[in-house]
């Protein structure tokens, strides 16, 4: 076996043997194949796509690449969410709190920023102290005390998906759909939780621009999942516009504990009490009411005793930005629209995300909203603030923000769509 022969079986549109598949993973895990081979691999199955044969085996080599948990142990059952990734999508940080509140335990291992897109480790990473790499005991002694972990895969679970997540974030290879959903379900299957819910976003800020592929992608993860064993439910959620006013780690983080505390934006405490709702029902939890739960502290005492545990200060003072610059509304009118992209992008470019694998993020930088579609606006005030360390990245940022938003004239008529498009079981 060799790694040319089977990129070329699947650059000339054909289907890649089991036997390709086990060794390619397991030759690239250990080194055997480089990260540039592995990157045209990507991009033609990023091109010509796997059929579900080939997803159900590419995962199951993902999962052999290194260990399987398991839960047994606990006394509750476990429930697990996943996001697709999106612009200002910080549900995780107040969902696995106040589902924990309501008596489901909460094992959630999150990544890191891909492209446009933030990711929760990166956000949780601006609270002085906090840890995201911990042992797998570590991590089951803050899920047995508190209820709910948020970490870092560890090392020994899927090894594969690790290096592949990592390389797809600089190589274009993001969108692919079996890529997407192999790495989802590798780590979701290979963590040994219950349950999962799939938030799968549709929209310009999501990897899935149209309803189409985001039912392909979330049905896909659905049968690999059930077929696992694990009760798999897929929401497809709207991505057109950024979640809530913020995008940004630290930013993030204030906003989700606005929500913990009983306030936040709309559309981010519906969406986190949907999918609350969602991972209590496949826990088998019929009795919670995560909106109580939300309302008299309980989903926030479960978030300090869960930063706590990994060694963060939930009283600490988050990171700010060093540098600011205002963006002002044209003219006045409604503001019909927002694009997600050119946020997720701005954000990325103000030193929020990474166009390296290896380079830092900044913890105070993205983009704070102050209007949302369908809302009327006036000419001069603020749109958008913009956060940034490093100053010269203002002018990098406001090149792609010229034509991120619509005002139509006053009087427009404005129907936002729905945060939960449809769900997938």
């Amino acid at each position: 076996m060799d790694v040319i022969s089977v990129i070329r079986t699947k650059r000339d549109r054909g289907e890649l043997s089991p036997e390709q598949i086990d060794w390619v993973i397991d030759a690239y895990t250990r080194g055997v194949v480089a990260d540039e081979q592995m990157s045209a691999l990507a991009m033609a199955i990023l091109l010509n796509g796997m059929n579900r044969t080939e997803i159900a085996r590419w995962t199951a080599a993902m999962i052999a690449s290194g260990e399987r948990m398991n839960f047994d142990a606990l006394s509750r059952p476990t429930a697990d969410k996943h996001s697709t990734g999106g612009v200002g999508d910080k549900i995780t940080l107040p969902l696995a709190p106040l589902v924990a509140a309501c008596g489901a335990a909460v094992p959630q291992l999150s990544g890191r920023g891909l492209g446009h897109t933030g990711g929760t480790l990166d956000k949780l990473e601006s609270i002085p102290g906090w840890r995201a790499l911990l042992s797998n005991e570590e991590m089951l002694n803050v899920l047995d005390t508190t209820g709910a972990v948020i970490c870092a895969a560890g090392d020994g679970l899927a090894p594969a998906d690790k290096k592949l997540y990592a390389l797809r974030d600089v190589t274009g290879t993001v969108e692919a759909i079996p890529l997407i959903a192999s790495s989802i379900m590798s780590k979701k299957i290979a963590e040994g939780t219950g349950s999962l819910v799939l938030d799968v976003k549709v929209g310009t800020g999501a990897f899935m621009k149209t309803i189409e592929d985001a039912r392909e992608l979330a049905s896909t993860m659905v049968a690999l999942g059930t077929d696992s064993g694990v009760k798999t439910v897929a929401l497809l959620t709207d991505m057109s516009t950024p979640l809530g006013l913020t995008a940004g780690n630290a930013l993030e983080v204030r906003e989700s504990v606005e929500v913990l505390a009983g306030g936040g934006p709309q559309d981010v405490v519906d969406l986190t009490l949907a999918l609350a709702r969602e991972m209590l029902d496949a826990a088998g939890i019929k009795d919670a009411d995560p909106e109580k739960a939300l309302a008299d502290g309980s989903a926030m005492d479960v978030w300090r005793r869960m930063i706590a545990a990994q060694g963060g200060d939930p009283d600490a003072t988050l990171p700010v930005a060093r540098e600011q610059h205002v963006v002002t509304a044209p003219q006045s009118g409604v503001l019909t629209r927002l694009d997600a992209y050119d946020i997720g992008v701005a954000a990325w470019r103000l030193g929020a995300g990474r166009a390296r694998k290896e380079d830092p993020v900044q913890a105070g930088a993205g983009v704070e909203l102050h209007a949302k579609p369908g809302d009327t606006v006036t000419a001069g005030q603020p749109l958008l603030t913009l956060h940034t360390d490093t100053p010269e990245k203002f002018e990098y940022a406001l090149q792609t923000l010229g034509g991120s938003y619509d005002i139509a004239p006053a009087g427009t008529s404005f129907t936002a769509n729905p945060i939960v498009l449809d769900r997938i079981a």
